[in-house]
């Protein structure tokens, strides 16, 4: 039987975290590797031993295979956690590690070769009875050939890569005119993400929900499952809540999914955790998806209503040993629901978010469980998937689970970069997904049109907060100037600050109605005015009371900028009060600048060249995705400030256009 007693993860981020926290528990040596770009990166500190493999790029850190095997052979470790993504679903990586000696903690790298392919596991899954959903997982991939197939299934169809997941290379085709253009991108995505353009088209089956099923094998042929999650809330194809059980499950059901997951896993012989994944019709009739050869990000809402460690489990399977429990003692109790935690923003078609992380301070209650790989002052970056954190709870019910997962995401303080949760929590509140009717088109059918999917302008109450603060810290800094404590009385003339939110900017003015530790004011824009007293501030949270009302405020300032967190997030404002008139105006619609930093993969236009409004100029890659950069006016393109292969930063002027008169 192999036996280890150090464990790399080959991983980064929350699920590095992870995973390391149970081998400290069990016992076991942790080593981390990690990029130049996460030098101090909570999964580094965590670790007994770290080991840099290389530049920020994944390409020449994450997913160099002789790199992290150099690792794991320098610090001693005889056995490697891949985690999820990365090298995770990997056979070459599954490979190396047996060549060298070294324990994967993972499936076989023929089951892993076998399922990491969605042509070749549904070819595999039809001949072991598996029901599966008619369409083409042919080996001919010309465009011709496709164009065919399609037309044989008939629309709407999907267009899957098949190395792909997390919706990278899949599109949803319509009607016939889209096809050619739609595999052409998905071609072009697939092969940038996983290094293989294959696609499998797939007759695309409307409002299903999305169930997968955790199976279990061990190196004596033993093979289970525990339960099901229920995934169905989805946004481009990426899952944004999971649960378990599933709010429609029968018994029956269950047992019917259950077994067919494990024939699918019994097929091809598995070892370790596995998620065989199906899509459920309305009348529950189910189609197998894809198996994930690895730990799901959504694991934990298993564990809890299971009372298993899933980590432990794969863990003990690497060492030899077998399941610790059999089919008939699984039992499954209460409900438990995740959500991602995204540096993005909602209200700005969820553009992913680059920058420092100023604060983090989550609310820990019963039976709420944060995994997370933050620390403050750490920089969030554009080589990465933009996941931050999983919030996790676990209640009698579904609708206590669901209430304090709500709370939870509420109050997940995260400052200095966007997050999502006002967008998650109007989620969890919404009466469809409460009561639990969510499907997989449940967010573009019923959550089109939210308020967390605009962009919000600060409220009174925010901009009243702000002046008080910023009055407070200027009142501070006099006091402690010799001559100047005192300086302005009660009933002097109001003060006055401009507080800009990103292109906006809001004048607001300030009363001292009476002043000191505890000063009572008022602050008014135009007609509109608050009463507001501070009670107490540590440079973190500011207790007050606005209109008769006390609340807490978490927050940080740098002097002239100031973040509040509050029901709408991160909200970042400006003082410039004291900005000399005439400043700068924004740019104009004819300057194309970078959403966040990122990549260059194309430039579409050169110098010269007269564009129209909307028309495709250059495509930045990052956090794993293709942002398209569009025209915002008619005109002659005067600069190309960029190149094919640029790095480039948040709010880099990439393109000038000079519009076209009137």
């Amino acid at each position: 039987m192999p036996a280890f007693n150090k464990i790399l993860v080959a991983n980064r981020g929350e699920i590095a975290c992870r995973v390391m926290r149970t081998a400290i528990e069990l016992g076991y040596r942790t080593v981390a590797v990690y990029s130049e770009a996460d030098s101090d990166a909570r999964h580094v500190q965590i670790a007994d031993e770290a080991v840099c493999i290389g530049p920020a790029q994944v390409s020449q850190s994450y997913l160099r295979i002789d790199a992290i095997i150099e690792a794991a052979r320098k610090t001693g470790a005889d056995a490697i956690h891949p985690g999820y993504g990365f090298l995770s679903e990997n056979a070459d990586f599954a490979r190396a590690c047996e060549a060298a000696g070294i324990v994967f903690i993972g499936p076989t790298a023929s089951a892993i070769h076998l399922m990491g392919s969605k042509r070749l596991s549904k070819i595999a899954m039809l001949e072991a009875g598996v029901p599966c959903i008619p369409g083409y997982e042919g080996a001919a991939q010309d465009d011709e050939t496709l164009a065919s197939e399609a037309e044989r299934i008939g629309y709407p169809l999907m267009i899957k890569a098949s190395a792909g997941g997390g919706g990278r290379g899949m599109r949803l085709v319509q009607e016939s005119a889209e096809l050619l253009g739609q595999i052409r991108t998905a071609r072009s995505e697939a092969q940038n993400a996983f290094g293989s353009g294959e696609l499998i088209l797939e007759r695309a089956v409307i409002r299903p929900r999305h169930v997968e099923i955790q199976v279990f094998g061990d190196q004596h042929g033993n093979i289970l499952y525990l339960g099901e999650r229920d995934c169905s809330v989805q946004r481009r194809h990426q899952k944004v809540v999971e649960e378990a059980p599933c709010p429609v499950m029968t018994p029956e059901l269950r047992r019917a999914m259950g077994e067919a997951a494990v024939k699918a896993a019994a097929s091809v012989n598995y070892v370790g955790a596995g998620t065989v994944e199906f899509l459920l019709g309305a009348s529950g009739e189910f189609f197998f998806l894809e198996m994930n050869t690895r730990l799901q990000v959504e694991h934990p809402v298993t564990e809890l209503i299971t009372g298993q460690d899933l980590v432990a489990w794969q863990i003990r399977v690497a060492e030899g040993q077998p399941l610790p429990l059999q089919q008939d003692e699984i039992r499954l109790t209460g409900h438990a629901m995740e959500v991602r935690l995204y540096a993005e923003d909602s209200a700005a078609g969820f553009l992913p978010q680059t920058g420092q992380v100023l604060r983090w301070e989550p609310e820990l209650l019963s039976g709420v469980r944060i995994d997370h790989g933050l620390v403050e002052g750490q920089a969030v970056t554009p080589f990465y998937d933009p996941m931050l954190a999983k919030v996790i709870a676990y209640g009698e019910t579904r609708d206590e689970a669901r209430r304090k997962l709500l709370r939870a995401v509420e109050n997940c303080v995260l400052l200095g970069v966007n997050g999502n949760q006002r967008f998650l929590a109007n989620l969890l509140k919404h009466p469809e997904f409460a009561a639990g009717n969510a499907t997989t088109a449940f967010i573009a059918e019923h959550f089109a049109g939210d308020p967390s999917l605009q962009p919000h302008t600060a409220s009174l109450a925010e901009l009243a907060v702000a002046a008080a603060l910023l009055y407070q810290a200027s009142a501070d800094a006099r006091a402690h100037q010799p001559g100047l404590a005192g300086w302005r009385s009660a009933g002097s003339a109001p003060w006055r600050f401009v507080l800009k939110q990103g292109e906006h900017k809001h004048a607001v003015e300030l009363d001292v109605i009476a002043s000191g530790p505890q000063a009572q004011l008022c602050v008014r824009r135009g007609e509109e005015q608050l009463s507001l007293r501070l009670l107490a501030s540590d440079g973190r949270w500011l207790s007050l009371e606005l209109d008769g009302v006390r609340r807490r405020q978490a927050y940080h300032s740098d002097g002239e900028r100031l973040w509040l967190y509050g029901e709408h997030g991160n909200l970042e404002l400006q003082d410039v009060t004291h900005e000399p008139a005439g400043g700068q105006n924004a740019a104009s619609s004819g300057a194309v600048k970078a959403p966040m930093d990122g990549a260059i993969v194309d430039v579409l236009i050169a110098e010269g060249a007269s564009v129209s409004k909307g028309q495709l100029l250059v495509v930045l890659e990052a956090m794993k995705m293709e942002h398209p950069l569009k025209a915002g006016v008619d005109g002659i393109v005067r600069r190309v400030g960029v190149s094919q292969g640029d790095q480039v930063k948040n709010r880099q002027l990439l393109v000038e256009i000079e519009a076209a008169e009137a």
